[in-house]
C-alpha cells in the first residue's frame, strides 16, 4: 500500500482527497502547513506528496525545496488555474507533475497512479514484465534502473522518477532525436496530457543537476522545433 502525503491549507480539500483516496487504496496522511509536513518527513518519508503552493508557515515551493535537499520522492503540486509562472518553478525546482484547482479527483488519482506506475518501472526490463533491468553505460553515463542511481563522470546525481525517465530514452539510442511527444509517452501514461512546456522544464531541470557533477555537460542536444538528443561523447 502506497503512503501519500497530502498538503493543503484548505480542510474540504484535504478532508474529501483523503477518502477519495482512501477508498482508492492508498494510505494518506494530511497536513495543513508545510512546516508540520516537513516535520513529519523528517522522521519518514512518504511514497509520493501532493502539495499546495500557496499555505502558512511554510508554502509548497519552500518545502519541495527543502525535500529535494535530501529526496526525490516523487511530488505533485496543486496550483490555480492562473498560477502559470509557479507551474513552470515549480517543475524547474524538481516537482514531477502539476494539477491546477479546482479539479477533478479522478484526474488526480491516474495521475499519482501513473508516477507511482513511472516509479516501479524504472527497475523492470522492456523486453518482459518482472526482469530486471541492466545498468546502462553511455560513455560517462551509468544508469542503474533498480536503483534508481546515476553516475556521471564517476560523480552520483540525483534524480527524480521523471527526470530518470527521461534520461534514460534519450541514452538508450544516442545521435537518434527524441520528439517532445515521444518523450511525453515515455514520461506520462496515455491517460495524462501535458503540454510541450512540462517536457522542456524537465530537460532544464535535467541538464542543471548533470552540471552540478560537471559544468561542461552537453550531451542532450535540443533541436529546436524538433526535440533532443543524447550525444555519446
Amino acid at each position: 500500500m502506497s503512503k501519500i502525503a497530502l498538503v493543503d491549507d484548505d480542510r474540504n480539500i484535504l478532508t474529501s482527497v483523503q477518502m477519495t483516496l482512501e477508498a482508492e487504496g492508498f494510505e494518506v496522511e494530511t497536513y495543513n502547513d508545510g512546516q508540520s509536513a516537513l516535520d513529519a518527513f523528517t522522521r519518514k518519508m512518504p511514497d509520493m506528496a501532493v502539495l499546495d503552493i500557496k499555505m502558512p508557515r511554510m508554502d509548497g515551493m519552500d518545502l519541495l525545496q527543502r525535500l529535494r535537499q535530501k529526496s526525490e520522492v516523487p511530488v505533485i503540486f496543486l496550483t490555480s488555474k492562473d498560477d502559470e509562472i509557479d507551474e513552470v518553478l515549480g517543475l524547474r525546482m524538481g516537482a514531477d507533475d502539476y494539477v491546477r484547482k479546482p479539479f477533478s479527483q479522478r484526474l488526480l488519482v491516474e495521475r499519482i497512479r501513473a508516477i507511482l506506475r513511472r516509479k516501479d518501472a524504472i527497475a523492470k526490463d522492456d523486453a518482459g514484465e518482472g526482469e530486471v533491468a541492466q545498468t546502462m553505460v553511455r560513455g560517462d553515463l551509468v544508469m542503474d534502473p533498480l536503483r534508481h542511481t546515476v553516475k556521471w563522470k564517476g560523480n552520483d546525481v540525483s534524480l527524480t522518477v521523471t527526470e530518470f525517465l527521461l534520461l534514460q530514452a534519450l541514452a538508450q539510442r544516442p545521435g537518434f532525436v527524441k520528439s517532445r511527444d515521444q518523450l511525453m509517452d515515455v514520461a506520462y501514461d496515455d491517460q495524462v496530457y501535458v503540454d510541450d512546456r512540462t517536457i522542456d522544464s524537465h530537460i532544464k531541470r535535467l541538464r542543471k543537476k548533470m552540471r552540478t557533477a560537471d559544468d561542461e555537460f552537453s550531451a542532450i542536444e535540443t533541436l529546436y522545433g524538433i526535440g533532443y538528443r543524447y550525444n555519446e561523447e
